[in-house]
């Protein structure tokens, strides 16, 4: 799978969300900002408790067990954007909502402006 198809796959469900990867950059590089990984780039399973269950991303997940989920199973760092209006917007401050609620108040937020 391409880092691509995860995206599809999750705005599919969560239309209000999308799924940003990236690589931190060295101090010295760009700032220390974060550098996002080419969606072209494919992914394979990196956890050593792999037994052949398929990845299952679930609506009670909050987005902290989501990243850390994309960390332990592909080694992917992973960032969560809410949409809010015409913009998508950081989740850091709400990393402990589930994605459920997440993409709740992103269709909230996009309703109303």
């Amino acid at each position: 799978m391409s880092l691509l198809d995860i995206q599809n796959v999750f705005t599919g469900e969560f239309p209000y969300l999308k799924i940003g990867f990236f690589r931190t950059a060295l101090p010295e590089e760009n700032g220390n900002r974060k550098v996002f990984l080419k969606q072209d780039v494919r992914v394979r399973n990196k956890s050593k408790e792999d037994t052949g269950q398929n990845f299952v991303i679930r609506e009670e997940m909050t987005v902290t067990e989501l990243e850390q989920l994309f960390k332990k199973q592909f080694g992917l760092s992973a960032q969560i954007f809410r949409k809010s209006g015409r913009t998508w917007l950081e989740t850091k401050m709400t990393s402990d909502w589930s994605l459920k609620k997440q993409n709740h108040q992103g269709f909230e937020l996009s309703v109303i402006i």
